[in-house]
């Protein structure tokens, strides 16, 4: 049992540490000599766990993304609209890019072109997006004219900036830029006139009331 416990908080370790070795210096850039000294742990016990570098990186993914979809499902269980939920996911997403190593190692490993494969996390989430987005289209919150595919892929795209350039300026991962984003999409996507981005309650559901107002959460 305590060996099992040592191994579980090694693991642990090395996936923390080469989290924010790849989110600090791409995948390229971070070697395993490295990670292996982050975490405190030897390179054979590094090799124990992981393999290869690729293997750690797959690991780093899997758990993103499960994070990743927690954090959604919390949202969506809110007993709000479905943009009011995307609004929400949105607001915990940036949170975690600038609390969680692994989240946001996550996402730049899914865009890092000097790794092949990859993108678990964008994948799921970009599923994700278009199934809530879709469901906004069938309750009849979509404004006439929007396309759910677009939308999907301008938050997506959107979100993918905010951990890039959160990762180099934090001001990017603040409330006051996730308000700015969503007071210009949300009223071109709402089918509900006069939204104001500055009006939700905190988990982001917004019940009956204007799917506009779920940004008075952020």
């Amino acid at each position: 049992m305590v060996k099992q416990v040592r191994a579980a908080r090694t693991r642990q370790a090395l996936v923390l540490a080469a989290a924010e070795a790849f989110a600090h210096d791409g995948y390229a850039g971070a070697s395993l000599p490295a990670i292996s000294r982050r975490a405190g742990v030897s390179a054979g016990a590094l090799h124990f766990h992981f393999p290869s570098k690729d293997a750690l990186a797959g690991e780093i993914e899997s758990v993103a993304a499960r994070r990743v979809e927690e954090l959604a499902e919390r949202c969506r269980s809110s007993d709000g609209s479905a943009l009011g939920v995307l609004v929400a996911a949105i607001r915990h997403l940036v949170v975690a890019f600038a609390t969680d190593p692994v989240v946001r190692a996550g996402f730049a490993l899914g865009g890092d072109l000097s790794r092949d494969g990859g993108a678990t996390v964008l994948d799921r989430w970009h599923g994700w997006v278009r199934e809530v987005v879709g469901q906004a289209q069938r309750t009849g919150e979509l404004a006439d004219g929007v396309s759910p595919d677009g939308v999907a892929v301008a938050v997506v795209a959107a979100t993918v900036g905010f951990e890039a350039l959160g990762s180099r300026d934090r001001d990017w991962l603040s409330k006051e830029r996730v308000v700015e984003f969503w007071a210009c999409l949300l009223p071109r996507l709402s089918a509900v006139p006069g939204h104001d981005p500055a009006d939700v309650p905190e988990g982001g559901a917004v019940g009956d009331r204007d799917a506009g107002s779920s940004l008075a959460g952020l």
